[in-house]
């Protein structure tokens, strides 16, 4: 492990040398013009349409472009007022009445009033309505205990539920719920996502494809409004070619800075920053086909995988190893007396002998070259791969780009004619029902909506997830998500390998940054000189 990581950490050094001293495509030593923001994106976005997407990589261009009702207020998960001014539960905790804010406009110059909110949301969950080809909405069972939304008067909406669904005001402050000009949507049908319209801190511009998305700042803002001019944001997937236009001044600003990087930003040309956050990064393995399909390989993929090598030596420390399915950030609701799976690999060798599983034995492992949250993947599934092949199992390792591999992995390790056994996965929440409510339940299989991708099934954490999402007392609501961990951790449908502490760096002409426990990038209240 060590070898692979000096290896890496000279090649990525070398790279970004050569890149600034030979000038290979990339920028000049200049700097960006004052007041316009360049970030470095670890991908082009899929669609600016937030009711469309589902990566974080999206979502930290649409936090700037659109509002919700209610956002999290900055520097916690808490939920605080923003295009609704106050809302009122009812006491069986199935009615939400929001009290919207006046004389807010959207960028297309129409009115936010509560038919708009309730245009947005019977687009995703309405099959019937005008507009909801203009989908898919892969998240918009977010809200699926929606069962009516009435505009009483223009500055009110009511959400009835089916039942209460403790979740909801956190989901409506996720992208997800961020409201869109139905205007917009009904002049560009489909291709909203590529002329998105909203009412938040900053305009859309253009979207030039695979080099740049720019946005304006909002001078009509109706919160303060930033004194940015613009911010462009460019996509630069590989990681190497980001830090290099970071060293050269390409760039304001870089996301997700590879580990084996972070000592070049150590000087007062940078501010480095850090944030936990409910971060995941695991391996999805199929339950349903191949050698995983016994618990018993599963555990023992567990036990093979030096976790603490992993974060220590290719992560440098940037992340804790993960214990579960619930990350530690949901201090709350996590079982802090779960203990990860240490490595042992002769307790692997045993179990995959006890699951009939054959010295030699080869796995299919898809693994990416980047993506939100995914940290540094290809470095992480080699050393994972060596770890397999000492205790028997040989991983053959295909390697996608980020969307290519989402448009694999998503619909399931079976489908579309293709056998997976294992794949590289990470995710960042904001509620401790989100992750395993659409990636563990039965009923979150890819053909039923979901992103159980591994085919992982079993009643009672099913029955403990429709518990907890329904359950009024935090407390009650804690006992059975600490339940649900302590089946998944034995039942081992994932490796838990890391939870991520996020990262960013920004050069010396920017000021006020911060990152935000919710891993949304909000650049509003930030200057550039």
């Amino acid at each position: 492990m060590a070898k692979l990581t000096l290896t890496r950490r000279g090649l990525l050094i070398s790279g970004v040398a050569a890149g600034v001293l030979m000038g290979t495509g990339l920028p000049s030593m200049a700097a960006t013009p004052p007041g316009v923001l360049v970030v470095g994106q670890i991908a082009e976005p899929k669609a600016l349409d937030p009711a469309a997407v589902t990566a974080v990589n999206d979502f930290r261009i649409l936090m700037n472009l659109y509002d919700g009702l209610v956002r999290y207020k900055s520097g916690t998960l808490e939920v605080e007022p923003a295009l609704a001014e106050s809302w009122d539960i009812s006491d069986d905790g199935k009615t939400y009445t929001f009290h919207l804010r006046q004389d807010v406009k959207f960028h297309d110059g129409s009115a936010f009033d509560a038919e708009a909110v309730k245009f947005n949301f019977e687009r995703m969950l309405d099959e019937n309505h005008p507009y909801h080809h203009t989908g898919p909405f892969p998240l918009a069972f977010f809200f699926s205990s929606v069962d009516t939304i009435d505009a009483k008067d223009p500055q009110t909406v009511v959400f009835t539920l089916k039942e209460p669904y403790a979740p909801f005001l956190s989901n409506l402050a996720y992208p997800t719920g961020l409201i869109v000009s139905p205007t917009a949507v009904k002049k560009f049908d489909k291709d909203f996502g590529r002329n998105p319209v909203g009412t938040g801190p900053f305009t859309f511009k253009e979207w030039r494809a695979n080099e740049a998305v720019v946005v304006e700042g909002n001078p009509d803002y109706w919160d303060t409004p930033t004194s940015l001019k613009a911010v462009i944001f460019r996509p630069i997937t590989d990681a190497n070619t980001r830090v290099a236009e970071m060293l050269a001044g390409g760039i304001d600003l870089m996301v997700e800075v590879p580990p084996v990087a972070l000592k070049e930003f150590q000087n007062d040309k940078y501010h480095l920053v850090e944030q936990a956050g409910p971060h995941l990064w695991f391996l999805i393995l199929d339950c349903a086909k191949g050698p995983f399909k016994d618990k018993r390989a599963r555990q023992a993929a567990n036990y093979a995988i030096n976790k603490k090598a992993i974060v220590n030596d290719v992560l440098e420390g940037t992340a804790t190893v993960a214990n579960g399915p619930t990350p530690a950030a949901f201090a709350w609701a996590h079982d802090d007396s779960l203990d990860p799976y240490p490595y042992d690999p002769e307790k692997a060798k045993a179990l995959l002998k006890e699951a009939g599983v054959a010295e030699g034995t080869e796995v299919t492992f898809y693994v990416t070259d980047g993506g939100s949250g995914m940290l540094d993947p290809v470095a992480m599934g080699t050393a994972i791969q060596a770890d397999l092949k000492a205790v028997g199992l040989n991983a053959k390792i295909e390697t996608f780009e980020w969307n290519t591999f989402l448009g694999k992995v998503n619909p399931g390790l079976d489908a579309n004619g293709q056998h997976v056994d294992m794949a590289e996965m990470a995710w960042m929440t904001n509620d401790p029902d989100t992750l395993p409510y659409l990636a563990l339940r039965t009923d979150a299989w890819p053909d039923k909506g979901g992103f159980n991708s591994g085919y992982y099934s079993n009643p009672e954490v099913d029955k403990l997830l429709e518990e907890a999402r329904t359950a009024t007392d935090q407390s009650k609501r804690a006992e059975l998500y600490k339940k649900m961990q302590q089946i998944v951790h034995d039942d081992a449908p994932w490796v838990f390998v890391a939870n991520w502490k996020q990262n960013a760096v920004t050069n010396d002409k920017v000021s006020d940054f911060t990152l935000q426990p919710s891993f949304f990038l909000l650049l509003k209240d930030v200057t550039k000189a």
